[in-house]
C-alpha cells in the first residue's frame, strides 16, 4: 500500500485492488472516503495546502462518518458496509451509536452531499427487502405447518 499524508488527512492507494481511499478527521469528526485516481494525484502536491486536500477528499464517495462534536450524543453513520475492507489500513474511530440502515438510507436520499452513495444504498436496500420478504414467507409457511 502506498500512502500520502497531511495535516488532518491520510490517503492510501492499494495496488492489489486498484482502489484509492482516504480518511480525514479532527475535532468532532472522523470520515472515510473512496477517492478517484485524479484526486489521489492532486493530494500532497506542492500547489495545494492541507485545507484544499481535505476539500478534494470530500469530493469522494463517503464510506463512513463518526461524529462526536459535543453538540449532542455521538453517532456513527456507515454509508458503505464494506468500509472495513476498503479501508483496512485505517484506524477507524467509533464513538457513538450506529445509525440503522433505514435512517442512513433516508439521509443519503435527503442530503445532496451524499448523492454518490445513492445507487449503492438503493441496491443494498433492495437486497435487504428481498431477504426480509423471503424470511417472512419462510416464517409464514412454518407457522402454517404447525
Amino acid at each position: 500500500m502506498i500512502f500520502k499524508e497531511g495535516r488532518g488527512w491520510k490517503a492510501c492507494y492499494d495496488p492489489d485492488t486498484g482502489r484509492y481511499t482516504a480518511e480525514r478527521g479532527g475535532f468532532g469528526g472522523y470520515h472515510l472516503y473512496e477517492i478517484t485516481e485524479e484526486i489521489w494525484n492532486k493530494l500532497g502536491s506542492s500547489d495545494i495546502d492541507d485545507d484544499a486536500s481535505e476539500r478534494l477528499i470530500m469530493e469522494g464517495r463517503h464510506l463512513y462518518m463518526d461524529v462526536n462534536d459535543r453538540c449532542g450524543p455521538p453517532y456513527t453513520i456507515i454509508f458503505d458496509s464494506d468500509y472495513k475492507t476498503l479501508c483496512s489500513w485505517a484506524n477507524i474511530i467509533c464513538s457513538g451509536r450506529v445509525w440503522d440502515d433505514d435512517l442512513t438510507d433516508a439521509a443519503v436520499e435527503l442530503f445532496a452531499s451524499e448523492k454518490q452513495n445513492r445507487q449503492q444504498r438503493r441496491e443494498k436496500r433492495a437486497q435487504r427487502l428481498a431477504e426480509e420478504a423471503q424470511s417472512s414467507k419462510k416464517s409464514k409457511k412454518k407457522k402454517e405447518k404447525e
